[in-house]
């Protein structure tokens, strides 16, 4: 399968970002569709053979005149939390917006579709509004594979990196208390390199192997979310004292912050944490990148220019591990 150009949706984001220099090395020309082009212009317009166009991607007739020319389409749009709590809004944006570009995809004639989706999503067994539509959308693009369009689901742990919103999100929060109460503190997670991920969808975008299928992602170690919060906090240099809440505390501090602005945490975020985000069965990440980026040896590097007790701990690990070797 020759592709030359692709429709990237959800480019101007953490992983979108990421993934589109990665293709770009590869010479693949990138239309990359966005709500505001002049707040995105800066970081990808510079892009060689890249187009940033402003579109609204929920019209079906945009999707389908942006589709057109282009031998793929990437779709990594989605949402951790909605506004209210009834689930309207993640149906909108991973159930509503696939079977859009489902639906655009063959009126455009587009041959290869690949859909960002996550651990633990299940359209009947998953635990929280998130999971269930995620699982939803991964059935409607699989059903959807055949010779005309070929289909892959890539679903990851935690994605983390330099512009993440998982470590950040913490080193943010940890810098404005002393005392961090911190629910569903056992959950377990497998970070995986967003670097990684990236390589992982470039390496699949013409592999018959990987038509088809859903492709667990998991980084290689696993951690509960105490461990990752407090590895947060000594990145920083700061002493903070981590509360792990049981789970009626756990539950009670989602349903609050249900109500907060910006919805640090929710009650559909503590559902998804009731299954630990780790590779059950075969993790696809180790087929496509040999050597992949580690939580000890990626963080420390975004999280180093808070402060010079932090540099002086990524000095400290650095050494540490030139004298293992």
């Amino acid at each position: 399968m020759l592709i030359r150009k692709i429709c990237l949706l959800g480019g101007t984001g953490f992983v979108g970002n990421t993934l589109a220099n990665r293709l770009a090395r590869e010479g693949i020309g990138l239309r990359i569709l966005t709500r505001n082009r002049e707040y995105h212009k800066e970081n990808l317009i510079l892009l060689p053979d890249a187009e940033l166009v402003e579109a609204d991607i929920h019209d079906p007739e945009q999707l389908k005149k942006q589709f057109r020319g282009c031998d793929a389409v990437i779709n990594l749009v989605g949402i951790l939390n909605e506004k209210g709590r009834s689930g309207k809004g993640f149906h909108k944006v991973h159930v509503e917006l696939t079977e859009k570009i489902l639906s655009a995809c063959k009126a455009s004639h587009v041959h290869r579709l690949l859909h960002m989706s996550a651990l633990n999503a299940d359209a009947s067994k998953g635990k929280s509004h998130y999971l269930k539509t995620k699982g939803i959308a991964e059935d409607l693009v699989l059903a959807e594979d055949s010779a005309e369009l070929k289909t892959t689901v890539y679903r990851p742990s935690v994605i983390f990196g330099m512009h993440d919103s998982f470590f950040n999100r913490f080193a943010g929060l940890l810098k404005m208390t002393f005392l961090f109460p911190l629910a569903c503190p056992n959950s377990r997670f497998s970070p995986v390199y967003v670097e990684d991920v990236a390589e992982v969808f470039t390496k699949t975008l013409d592999d018959p192997d990987s038509f088809g299928k859903r492709l667990d992602l998991c980084g290689p170690k696993t951690y509960t979310l105490q461990q990752l919060v407090e590895y947060t906090a000594d990145c920083l240099g700061i002493r903070r004292y981590v509360l792990p809440l049981n789970d009626t505390l756990s539950r009670m501090q989602a349903f609050v912050f249900d109500f907060v602005p910006g919805k640090p945490f929710s009650t559909d975020n503590y559902l998804s944490a009731q299954e630990d985000s780790v590779c059950q069965q075969h993790n696809y990440l180790t087929d496509y990148v040999d050597v992949p980026g580690t939580v000890e040896a990626i963080v420390p590097r975004f999280l180093s220019n808070r402060n010079e007790r932090a540099r002086y701990y990524l000095f400290r690990q650095h050494s540490k591990r030139q004298t293992e070797n």
